[in-house]
């Protein structure tokens, strides 16, 4: 996955031009003169809640409290911020130096100057249907949180996630997973909410990887009186027959008995159902992401179909 200038946190630590900045106390004093971002792992919190940063041989990174992370009100970052990016890179910028009593040399760092940075030259300027790299980092039952850049989160909803309805997010993502996502709406605090389903494929697109007549895999995801929902894709799901002894989240086998476009139904019959764990798929896109930028709207639905499933950013 390419990543812009400001892609989340983790996409430059193996790079060679981060790695030639932070392996030198020289290459550390040019990124405080040219004002770069930078990352480096965390290795340490200390009692005063200030992150120590593994820098090259030498030299100790030192990110006070106060700059770990930048808030556009006056609330103070929570201890828990600070405390979950142990192990993990960081963004910053060097913003100086100084010595220890026994001459170590120390670095000191600002994640909040570089988030900073990120806002204004990159988050400021997106808007609704701009498609945007993104790393989950957290799951609730409600959506995936995201970071969308120099670890500034942004909430993606599981109703957002896919037009197959799931009863968790950790069926579809992992933490550490990178996506695409959209930007789905910005509001009035300048917080940015995203969603993935827009990339994943209408109805049509996906609907013609299948035929009648064949036998295929498929995931259970809901049982209901009148039939069970499978879904075959993260965007298209089929009803199936009603099966006694099946439940969520099973693997199984189905035979796809009609397709009907202007119904936008799939409709199956169960072959075999068994309790094996599933492994999320990587995610297929159905747009480049590597160059379109934006939509400006997206139609799931196909032309026929009376129902109109669909999305307009504004």
């Amino acid at each position: 996955m390419s990543m812009n200038t400001y892609g989340p946190e983790g996409s430059r630590i193996t790079r060679a031009d981060n790695h030639a900045y932070i392996s030198s106390l020289d290459g550390l004093r040019r990124a405080l003169e040219q004002q770069v971002i930078l990352e480096a792992p965390a290795i340490l919190c200390d009692h005063a809640f200030d992150l120590h940063v593994s820098l090259c041989a030498g030299v100790s990174g030192l990110m006070a409290r106060d700059e770990v992370q930048y808030t556009t009100d006056a609330e103070p970052t929570k201890d828990i911020a600070i405390l979950t990016r142990v192990g993990k890179p960081v963004c910053f910028k060097v913003v100086g130096f100084s010595e220890d009593a026994s001459g170590q040399t120390i670095a000191h760092l600002s994640r909040r100057e570089a988030q900073r940075e990120c806002v204004l030259s990159y988050i400021d300027t997106l808007i609704p249907g701009d498609i945007i790299p993104a790393k989950i980092t957290h799951i609730e039952n409600f959506g995936a949180f995201v970071d969308i850049g120099c670890g500034i989160i942004s909430l993606l909803s599981i109703d957002s996630i896919s037009v197959s309805r799931i009863s968790h997010p950790s069926v579809r993502f992992s933490v550490g997973d990178t996506i695409y996502s959209v930007v789905k709406t910005i509001d009035e605090r300048g917080r940015m909410y995203v969603s993935a389903r827009e990339l994943l494929g209408s109805w049509e697109e996906n609907a013609a990887r299948f035929s009648e007549g064949e036998t295929v895999k498929g995931i259970i995801r809901s049982v209901e009186s009148y039939g069970v929902f499978v879904e075959l894709a993260p965007n298209l799901a089929g009803l199936a027959e009603s099966r006694s002894g099946v439940h969520a989240g099973q693997s199984c086998a189905v035979y796809i008995k009609s397709i009907i476009p202007e119904k936008m139904k799939i409709k199956l019959i169960i072959i075999d159902a068994q309790d094996a764990k599933t492994i999320p798929e990587p995610l297929t896109y159905f747009i480049d992401t590597e160059h379109v930028r934006h939509m400006d709207a997206w139609t799931y639905s196909p032309a026929c179909c009376p129902r109109v499933i669909g999305s307009v950013f504004q």
